[in-house]
């Protein structure tokens, strides 16, 4: 498979209308996800209101006084609920490399759905599926964030079924893998930079994300998302708030038999030419269920990487890439 130079644009719309357009589009999906492990996609249906009602409020809200912001803060250290501030994470180490702390804030939402079911109030359970913690202010936070994160939700769903077409399996296949996700959503703010960055220092570093797919809403401004090409150059990637940026995370790619690209990204520095704006952008982590069990797919040959569950390999790499004042929690 010859790799990609760019981050392919699929318009998932024709795919949304029938299954013919559906198998047509799944061969494009597996070409991006082996060549460079990115691609783009407009025709999602995820209306414009729904993410601009998310950013104006997460833009007022990394905004405010940072004792403001603070207060949105999990009581209990490493929890990944609510606000972490600038430098209390550092993306490279979970995949085992050194850096210093990531140049971002974030605040952190899980799963916004939770019913009464052993599976989500077993002690297992209630380590991923934590209330989430809402800031008092701006208004209309909470509800912005819980629709988002539904709309997300709905379109990994999507996008799991259009893979498995790509991957020969049934469409279906992984949607009682999905269902019950620890999937998480990032508001991810990169403040403008007031004093040059430490040597080697990112917005965020060098990583690969943990689990299926990813899906990201960014901003077209200067200090944005690279990826690494397969001969070791890294290249922009054009963002938008409605083109989502998807990319493949470790767990898919051990489906695939390393088939797909589990493929580091980062977030750079912004020129000092370009006067160091403030970025905000949104990711939405879909997780497999912590209970499945991820191994080769059967049409995908002989199995390269030994069987994890979900929930043990993503609380691994938690832990690796927190600052260490505390252990984390899903």
């Amino acid at each position: 498979m010859a790799e990609l130079h760019t981050v392919p644009v699929i318009d998932l719309a024709p795919a949304r209308a029938g299954d013919a357009a559906r198998r047509a589009i799944a061969p494009a999906i597996d070409e991006a996800c082996r060549g460079i492990g990115f691609f783009a996609i407009r025709g999602h249906g995820i209306s414009g209101a729904t993410v601009e009602a998310l950013r104006v409020r997460a833009h007022d809200f990394f905004a405010r006084p940072l004792a403001e912001k603070v207060a949105a803060r999990h009581p209990v250290a490493g929890t990944n609920r609510g606000y972490h501030a600038v430098g209390g994470e550092t993306l490279a180490a979970a995949n085992d490399t050194e850096a210093p702390p990531d140049l971002k804030e974030f605040f952190h939402v899980g799963p916004v759905d939770v019913r009464d079911h052993a599976y989500y109030t077993s002690a297992l359970g209630r380590r991923h599926f934590l209330p989430n913690l809402w800031p008092a202010a701006p208004a209309g936070f909470a509800e912005a964030a819980t629709t988002y994160y539904r709309a997300m939700s709905a379109l990994v769903v999507e996008l799991m079924r259009l893979a498995a077409l790509a991957l020969d399996v049934p469409e279906r296949f992984f949607d009682d893998k999905v269902d019950r996700s620890i999937g998480t959503m990032r508001l991810n703010y990169y403040p403008a930079q007031s004093a040059p960055p430490r040597p080697g220092q990112l917005r965020a570093s060098a990583h690969t994300d943990y689990g299926g797919f990813t899906v990201l809403s960014g901003e077209d401004v200067a200090g944005g998302l690279q990826v690494r090409r397969r001969d070791g150059a890294w290249v922009d990637v054009a963002t938008h708030p409605t083109t989502f940026v998807v990319n493949i995370g470790d767990l898919l790619m051990r489906w695939t038999n390393d088939r797909w690209l589990s493929n580091l990204h980062r977030v750079v520095n912004p020129p000092p030419e370009a006067g160091s704006p403030a970025r905000l952008s949104i990711a939405f982590f879909n997780h497999p269920n912590y209970d499945a069990l991820i191994e080769c797919l059967p049409s995908q040959g002989r199995a390269r990487h030994a069987p994890v569950l979900s929930g043990e390999y993503r609380d691994a790499k938690y832990a690796k890439t927190l600052a260490p004042t505390a252990a984390p929690s899903a």
